[in-house]
């Protein structure tokens, strides 16, 4: 399950033909009362929490009270930061909140390639927040969380590939992944689809045009295993319906438990299993495609 504790965005994203990301849905934070009860409803069946869906976390006053609330439940945790809020106060409750993995987001190793993507971000600050992170779990005697660094591969970086495992072993950073980027508009080439095709989730065909390179099979076990929640209590189905245009029921006026079940739910289930190309969301989807750094 993910829950999206806040949403913001003010970064370049290679889906938006404008460069930036622009929601068609309401923004604001998750509340905890409201996070609380949701947890009381799933916890005896929720196995895996992630805290992210569209935007940064910490932007939200609450999160890390969340995070605990959760572990405190026997739920393993996990959140994607830009770590521009990592100062040594915020990483040491990070470290005592328990959460069990931290990814932070470094699309470049250099000032001038990371601000291609992260528009108005600042390497150093990412750098400096990753240092907090390992300094406070230092400082506190904890494995956790397992810190992650992930870089989403774009032409502008591909590069930095090697330069990225560097500085992960420098910073003592537990892991490194690569991740694919999507992008809007990709049939007659895209400006961010990077030459190395390891890392590209599309594939350039004999006339010259791109074709995504998942053959898009009519499955996807995630219909089963998890969903998205927004901050408002809307479940869509995964986290590529960006702005909740699949709204598959309302946590503030539904118990889960029914939704889960319900028939909206079994009939998006079934269209996917019917014909996946169908579905907007599916189109453009990695699910099944799997890339090893």
């Amino acid at each position: 399950m993910a829950i999206e504790p806040t949403t913001s965005c003010n970064l370049r994203c290679p889906e938006c033909p404008s460069g930036l990301r622009q929601f068609t849905r309401p923004i604001g934070m998750l509340e905890p009362i409201f996070f609380k009860k949701t947890i009381n409803e799933v916890y005896k069946e929720l196995i895996y929490l992630t805290f992210y869906f569209q935007g940064e976390p910490y932007l939200n006053p609450n999160f890390l009270e969340m995070v605990r609330y959760a572990s405190d439940k026997g739920i393993y945790t996990s959140t994607s930061t830009n770590a521009h809020y990592l100062n040594p106060e915020q990483a040491k409750k990070t470290v005592e909140s328990k959460l069990d993995r931290l990814i932070i987001s470094i699309d470049g190793t250099t000032q001038e390639t990371y601000e291609q993507y992260r528009i108005g971000g600042s390497l150093q600050k990412v750098i400096e927040g990753t240092k907090n992170i390992i300094h406070a779990k230092k400082s506190l005697g904890s494995q956790t969380p397992h810190i992650v660094f992930q870089f989403l591969v774009v032409k502008p970086n591909e590069h930095q590939l090697e330069d990225v495992k560097k500085l992960a072993k420098e910073l003592e950073v537990n892991e490194v992944v690569f991740k694919t980027a999507q992008v809007y508009d990709f049939e007659k080439g895209n400006p961010l689809i990077p030459d190395n095709i390891k890392y590209s989730r599309y594939q350039k065909k004999s006339d010259g045009t791109y074709s995504i390179k998942n053959k898009l099979l009519n499955q996807c076990w995630r219909m089963w295993s998890s969903c998205v929640i927004t901050w408002d209590g809307i479940v869509v189905p995964c986290c590529f319906d960006k702005d909740a245009k699949h709204q598959l029921g309302d946590l503030k006026n539904e118990h889960f438990k029914i939704l889960w079940n319900s028939e909206k739910y079994q009939a998006f289930r079934q269209s996917l299993l019917k014909s996946r190309q169908e579905i907007d969301i599916c189109k453009n989807c990695s699910e099944g495609t799997k890339v090893l750094a």
